[in-house]
């Protein structure tokens, strides 16, 4: 198939038109897949957050939907863990060429679902692709180790098996890449899965069902491999308690995590948790204040601040915090915000009017707390702003123990905090409850190497004179503290979606024991 080339409309409803029909998608859609489409639940209606256009109505699955769906994919593992890695591999290596064949219509159909700018929906495309690609390597290394035995005549080695089922409980801001960090390296490793995307983004989950389950079946290949069930968080509950279900990986709010983890852990499973990110840049006085100001702007800006890699906190030196200041009003007065799908547009619609209040809220709490509003933070409204979900991005002065600061909002506010010294500004850093990304931008070796040692950044991620935002795949993903202390995505994060087995064998004609014990 040929890579489907992008259209000049900006139309909601023409752009559906448009790639609906290539991605197997209509008005009415069954929410529920494990080999084959159902659901007999209520139904859920998805409009765009770009201008309130409808998109399609999808089939909840109900109880009953949920019990066939885990059938379905238990059936499928069965087969499946006995198939040679490589062979999985092979799989994933079709399900990215597929990807790349509708990286446009799939980019276009997360924009309008999810209000991304067309660069960030296709840009989320392309993370498939390459964690794809990534799980192809990994099919041919998933090694274990050998061990030197104490005993004589005796070998030890580790090697490592499917775990079975994997729960992948994803967000409506990342609505197809999550799915793909957990579900390439789970169905490598030999695992089957279960996915309850955000009822605020289920047309896009469906979409790529729809792609993986042709994937499998071009290859002969039960397609309950990748399974689906859309609902609200009772689904996310269901996985939760479930017992067959031995890893649920979710990403959320630390409220959410905080449920599945309390959940899960009384039955003894294992979670995966990407949680909230109240994620700061350090500007020091040595810093390059044009690379931090771009920082910046992407990253409290991108995603309409929608992201849990979003930078909520600038510490900034106090001999460099005037120019840095100026420099950000000046860049979010070129912000274009509107209609995700024109090409120019930077900044898209919030997700929903419960974010949109929710960041009035916090604003008004600011005020009152003695708070100051440097730029941005309205709400936008007009004939060039239709569905109501448009703000201004905000840059305001706070203080870093207030509650607003302290928690996250999922929404385009920067709070700029002072310092003198380095070990203030990390102490700063550190004093919020999660711990997922951060920066520092500086010249000074002394001060960044100071950031990455043990009494620096507490986050899982920390990036010099890089922001917060826009992590690569290659590198594990994830934080600490009340982000969960999950790792996705690269590196080594393959072992989460496996069991370790110790081996020990005895190739002689004795039986000795270990710690030189005599038992005769």
């Amino acid at each position: 198939m040929k890579m489907v080339q992008s259209s000049s409309s900006t139309d909601v409803g023409s752009v559906k038109s448009e790639i609906f029909p290539l991605l197997g998608l209509t008005d009415s859609l069954p929410g529920a897949f494990s080999g084959e489409w159902f659901g007999r639940g209520t139904l859920l209606e998805k409009r765009s957050p770009i201008d309130g256009t409808f998109l399609a109505r999808i089939a909840q699955a109900t109880e009953q939907d949920y019990e066939r769906a885990i059938a379905g994919a238990h059936r499928a593992f069965l087969h499946w863990r006995t198939t040679p890695a490589p062979k999985r591999g092979e799989v994933v290596r079709r399900l990215s060429e597929r990807l790349r064949d509708l990286k446009v219509p799939l980019g276009r159909l997360v924009s309008l679902e999810a209000g991304k700018i067309l660069a960030e929906g296709e840009g989320e495309v392309q993370e498939m692709i390459d964690v794809c690609d990534f799980a192809l390597g990994l099919s041919r290394q998933l090694y274990g180790l050998t061990i030197a035995s104490e005993r004589e005549n005796h070998r030890m080695l580790e090697q490592w098996h499917p775990l079975g089922l994997v729960g992948i409980i994803s967000a409506f801001n990342f609505p197809v890449a999550v799915w793909s960090w957990n579900s390439a390296l789970a169905v490598v490793c030999g695992n089957a899965t279960l996915w309850k995307p955000s009822e605020k983004t289920p047309i896009s989950a469906i979409a790529c069902i729809r792609i993986a389950e042709q994937v499998c079946r071009e290859c002969s290949v039960d397609p309950g491999l990748w399974s689906l069930a859309v609902s609200d968080s009772s689904i996310g509950r269901r996985l939760a308690e479930d017992r067959r279900v031995p890893l649920v990986s979710a990403t959320g709010s630390t409220q959410m995590g905080r449920t599945v983890s309390e959940t899960v852990a009384r039955r003894l499973g294992r979670t995966l948790l990407e949680l909230g990110g109240n994620n700061a840049i350090i500007v020091t006085s040595s810093a390059n204040l044009r690379l931090a100001t771009r920082a910046l702007l992407f990253g409290a800006v991108g995603t309409a601040g929608q992201r849990c890699t979003s930078t909520r906190r600038v510490i900034v030196h106090e001999s460099v915090k005037e120019p840095l200041v100026e420099s950000l009003r000046a860049a979010y007065g070129q912000v274009s915000i509107g209609n995700p799908l024109h090409p120019e547009t930077l900044m898209g619609p919030l997700i929903d009017a419960e974010a949109v209040n929710k960041m009035g809220a916090t604003l008004a709490e600011l005020k009152v707390l003695g708070g100051r509003i440097l730029s941005g933070g309205e709400h936008l409204s007009g004939p060039e702003y239709p569905g109501g979900l448009y703000v201004t991005p905000c840059l305001a002065e706070a203080n870093n123990e207030w509650p607003v600061v302290q928690r996250e909002t999922f929404a385009p506010i920067l709070y700029i905090l002072p310092y003198r010294e380095l070990e203030e500004a990390i102490a700063l850093h550190n004093a919020v409850p999660q711990g997922l990304s951060s920066a520092i931008f500086s010249t000074d070796l002394s001060e960044t190497e100071q950031f990455l040692s043990a009494v620096g950044s507490d986050c899982g991620i920390a990036n010099v004179n890089v922001g917060t935002s826009g992590a690569e795949i290659g590198g594990a993903f994830g934080g600490e503290k009340e982000t969960g202390g999950g790792r996705e995505s690269g590196s080594d994060a393959w072992k989460n979606y496996m069991r370790r087995q110790t081996v020990t064998i005895n190739y002689g004609s004795e039986l000795p024991l270990a710690q030189g014990i005599r038992f005769e």
